[in-house]
């Protein structure tokens, strides 16, 4: 009997690939709101003027200004450069670099407090244990005493422990210098291996501590990025970080972002919060911004 002849089978339409998620999500993450084009980059350069102008540049970032490559101006920013650096130069700061370990524990400290508050649990964990090796050692509960003015003392005192933990069983020693060798990506990859230390942490670690040009977006520039339009309403923080880190110019991040942050402690308007002894500020028109913030909401009404 006879073998029925099989029937040739059409070949098969290859379907197009569709995109890997993975991709899409790189995508997202380069540019959440790829439509919002602001902030420009002379919108950057007005603000810090503004700012500069009205603040002067703040004190306590002085020492990490000063630790950064020079500004490299444009042929119409020579002034404000001028002015800045001025500014700098004029403040007394301490010369003493900070260990990138020492910065990465203080920014840890500062979380969900005040700063005087979290530069004081600093003092006092350095007083009470002088080197890291003293902190690993010591029983939690003393860990924990020593930093209780700075807040949630129980688990800053984990993560702090839990990194320390982590650093001498990776690395055999507890010391970070070695970020400084690494790129951005490389020191997000390494921080992100501690539990707690998440990325607002690691971006001010980037900008203070190993002079990349990074903006980190705490509660303040958060708000005031939302104020002035940088960012569509409807945005987080996750997303106004990686919106405004690819629309600020690298050279105007660190001044940029430093100014923004003492403004936001200081000026109700711009962040719905503040300290009650600078409502005068909310009132006379004093605030730099209050164009911008105007403009801004002229803008939606529309």
């Amino acid at each position: 009997m006879q073998n029925p002849r099989k029937r040739k089978q059409p070949p098969k339409q290859l379907k197009p690939q569709s995109e890997p998620k993975s991709s899409k999500l790189t995508k997202e993450q380069q540019e959440p709101y790829p439509t919002h084009l602001r902030p420009t980059p002379g919108d950057c350069r007005a603000i810090r003027d503004s700012l500069l102008a009205h603040h002067g540049f703040p004190p306590e970032f002085a020492k990490y200004r000063r630790g950064r490559p020079s500004l490299r101006p444009d042929d119409d920013d020579d002034k404000s450069i001028n002015s800045l650096e001025k500014s700098v130069a004029s403040l007394d700061s301490e010369e003493v670099e900070e260990s990138v370990l020492d910065g990465l524990v203080k920014m840890v400290l500062s979380q969900n407090t005040t700063e005087v508050n979290s530069l004081r649990a600093f003092s006092n964990l350095k007083s009470a244990f002088p080197s890291w090796e003293d902190v690993l050692a010591a029983e939690p509960k003393s860990v924990e005493n020593s930093i209780r003015c700075g807040g949630l003392a129980p688990r800053k005192t984990s993560c702090i422990m839990n990194l320390l933990s982590c650093l001498q069983e990776r690395k055999g020693k507890l010391c970070l210098e070695y970020l400084r060798n690494l790129s951005v990506d490389e020191v997000k990859a390494e921080l992100s291996l501690f539990k707690g230390i998440g990325p607002k942490t690691v971006a001010c670690v980037l900008m203070f501590n190993l002079q990349h040009d990074d903006f980190p977006v705490d509660t303040h520039v958060f708000e005031i990025a939302k104020a002035i339009g940088w960012v569509p309403g409807e945005a987080d923080r996750n997303k106004t970080y990686v919106h405004l880190n690819h629309r600020i110019p690298d050279e105007l991040k660190f001044d940029l972002n430093c100014l923004l942050y003492t403004h936001g402690k200081l000026c109700q308007r711009c962040t719905k919060k503040g300290s009650n002894h600078k409502k005068k500020e909310l009132n006379d028109g004093s605030c730099p911004l209050l164009t911008y913030c105007n403009f801004t909401v002229a803008a939606a009404d529309k």
